[in-house]
């Protein structure tokens, strides 16, 4: 890539995006003076490899510029996350995991578990890894301590207790049998085991039961002992490593053979909750100082994160341009290109090699701590080791770390990814591919579903459902999706695959001819078997579909039952479910919309709001006056007409063609 013009690059903060000829971001940075960071390089030597590399397959250079540093800060790694360039450390698994939620603030709390904490004032204990874990840590605490488990309109409504009052597993608050007062006392046990406070909660509880047993109050005695047993239970597997207590996240890193692992231990009022790991083939432990930066920035913008991150060591790179100030200047003609700008602006440029600027510019490292505790709602520090305890929790991390790096050692040498290029014939493993099907009643309705796999794995936020014209004619609808995926830009696909023959890959084919984008990216189609007679063999367990490439009349020789094959239709199958689901929720709408409509006082613009809000007739005839006032458009004359017509609509459920895709 050719060196560009310093005075086109910006003099403030920002991003910068690295893309190749066929306009995909490979790379993504962050900057607090844009041409000082870029100019660096483009110096005469010194680069490392993969720089180089980068630079080698770059052909263009854009910006975003942002008013503060911490803006760029989260631009960078919002940016890293949506298009996962090539040439950045990514982090791949982007899950959410799993959480207990407490609302204090209610008379009778009910222990939830979500997948993402807001700022609503709940309670928050977690996160867990593994849901099945936390599920089963759910039902003990259910066992010995009834809480309520329905939702707040299902309590609401009740009109009788529910079975879990009957087996002794909720005191049935919806019907008044206890008082908030004795429901808190239990929520607050619940809050003191999820708190890993279980020695002052297993002494009060067996105090109560001795008491109990002395009072000849022996069902109760027996409660407090299930009680015990299953608090017992649910702690027996936490390890104490924090003699006082504290929450905190310890991460450590173990160099393999062929790649770099990280592990993270969850530290929750001194105890050990959970482990998770990371692996990233290829890289080497001089890509630990970027690994651990990267890593900081882009998990904790999708996981709340604790009061206090220990790393095995703090980074250079978590000091605001200390990349610039290992590599020193661009080059000569780069600062005599600067020398231009005013004393104002040269000024904060030399402090900046130096860390923070003489008007106090808070360090990257600073800057990441104001990030998280935003996110937080609390202060959060990024710490080293500093005593024997912590060098402990790196230890335990780094052991999650070696045995993920183990694991993947035992696998195959050759992933999925590599052996599908082979078996394409595409110049490389296709980290994107997506997949698109058409799904339609009788040409009604018409969805055309796209699945995302992001390094063989599925990308459930990128997916997304295009209403298409209808038309009944599927190569007419592939044809015009072609035009409305072109409209979306990138990031492209290494592959796009179609659920279909010869004839849906033709399609495609020619609508990206038709709009001068031929070989923007390679296509597959996967087509079912055919049986003796020629027909598409549609039998569950079927291992034989065939795989269309462009140029080629037959299919590809692929083995039956194969990785590669059973990977693409595991893509193709998870796009036909995608597909099918999205098309019968619209079809549903539409019979909603009509059924509702046949109500008088009740149009098409009510009908859809209605819908858009409730989902189902049901949830629509159990809905408040609140809840209706609510509504866009909605006053309190109409909500009350629209709630007596609800409740007297009966809905006659009629049998619909199954859809095709």
């Amino acid at each position: 890539m050719q060196k560009p013009d310093p005075s086109t690059i910006p003099l403030t903060p920002g991003v910068y995006l690295y893309k190749d000829s066929r306009g995909r971001i490979i790379y993504v940075g962050k900057a607090r003076i844009l041409r000082r960071r870029v100019l660096s390089y483009f110096r005469p030597e010194g680069l490392p490899a993969k720089t180089r590399a980068m630079l080698a397959h770059a052909v263009s250079l854009e910006y975003l510029t942002t008013t503060t540093e911490k803006e760029a800060l989260l631009l960078e790694a919002s940016l890293i996350k949506k298009h996962r360039p090539h040439y950045n450390i990514v982090l791949r698994d982007d899950k959410q995991y799993v959480l207990f939620r407490l609302n204090l603030k209610h008379p009778f709390p009910r222990l939830e578990v979500v997948r993402r904490a807001r700022r609503d004032g709940a309670r928050y204990f977690g996160p867990f890894t593994s849901a099945l874990s936390a599920r089963e840590t759910w039902k003990l605490i259910h066992r010995a301590f009834p809480l309520r488990r329905c939702s707040d309109r299902a309590m609401k409504n009740r009109v009788r207790p529910c079975l879990y009052h009957h087996m002794g597993q909720c005191p049935a608050p919806c019907m008044d049998l206890i008082t908030p007062a004795a429901y808190h006392e239990a929520v607050h046990k619940v809050c003191e085991l999820l708190q890993g406070r279980s020695e002052p909660l297993l002494r009060g509880l067996r105090a109560e039961m001795e008491q109990a047993a002395e009072n000849l109050e022996f069902e109760k005695a027996a409660t407090l002992r299930d009680q015990i047993r299953a608090v017992e239970r649910t702690v027996e597997r936490q390890a104490a490593v924090l003699p006082g207590g504290g929450d905190m996240d310890a991460v450590g890193l173990f160099p393999a053979d062929k790649g770099l692992a990280l592990g993270i231990a969850f530290v929750r009022s001194g105890a050990v909750t959970d482990g998770l790991a990371f692996y990233w083939p290829g890289l080497t432990f001089e890509d630990a100082p970027e690994l651990l930066s990267s890593f900081v920035s882009q998990y904790y913008s999708q996981v709340t994160p604790p009061p206090r991150i220990l790393l095995p060591w703090l980074p250079p790179e978590l000091e605001w341009e200390a990349d610039e100030r290992e590599e020193g200047p661009a080059s000569p003609d780069a600062e005599s290109a600067e020398s231009g700008a005013s004393s104002a602006v040269s000024e904060p440029d030399a402090t900046a090699l130096g860390g923070d600027s003489a008007q106090g510019a808070p360090s990257g490292k600073a800057l990441l701590e104001q990030a998280l505790a935003d996110r937080r709602g609390g202060p959060v520090r990024i710490v080293a080791p500093q005593n024997a305890s912590d060098n402990q929790l790196i230890d335990l991390a780094q052991s999650n770390a070696r045995e993920e790096a183990r694991r993947r050692r035992n696998q195959d040498g050759q992933s999925i990814l590599e052996r599908l290029a082979k078996a394409l014939h595409l110049a490389g493993p296709p980290q994107r591919i997506e997949c698109v099907d058409v799904s339609h009643t009788g040409g009604r309705q018409t969805r055309v579903g796209l699945v995302v796999f992001t390094d063989g794995q599925p990308s459930r936020p990128d997916y997304r459902t295009y209403a298409m014209p209808d038309s009944g004619d599927d190569y007419a609808t592939l044809h015009a999706w072609v035009a409305r995926r072109l409209e979306s830009g990138p990031p492209w696909p290494d592959l796009l695959l179609i659920d279909g023959g010869r004839g849906q890959l033709a399609v495609v084919e020619r609508a990206l001819a038709d709009a001068g984008q031929t070989g923007l990216f390679s296509l597959a189609a996967i087509a079912k078997a055919r049986d003796e007679r020629g027909q598409a063999d549609r039998r569950a367990g079927n291992v034989a579909d065939r795989i269309f490439v462009p140029g080629r009349a037959n299919p590809l020789p692929l083995r039956e039952g194969g990785p590669e094959l059973l990977f693409l239709q595991n893509v193709r199958d998870a796009t036909h479910r995608f597909a099918i689901g999205r098309h019968r929720r619209a079809r549903q709408g539409a019979a909603l919309s009509g059924e509702l409509m046949r109500l008088p006082g009740i149009g098409p613009a009510t009908a859809r709001l209605l819908w858009e809000k409730f989902g189902s007739v049901e949830v629509m005839r159990a809905a408040s006056l609140e809840e209706l006032r609510a509504l866009p458009g909605i006053g309190p004359a109409k909500a009350a007409l629209l709630q007596e017509k609800l409740k007297n609509l009966g809905l006659t459920l009629i049998k619909t063609p199954a859809a095709k895709s």
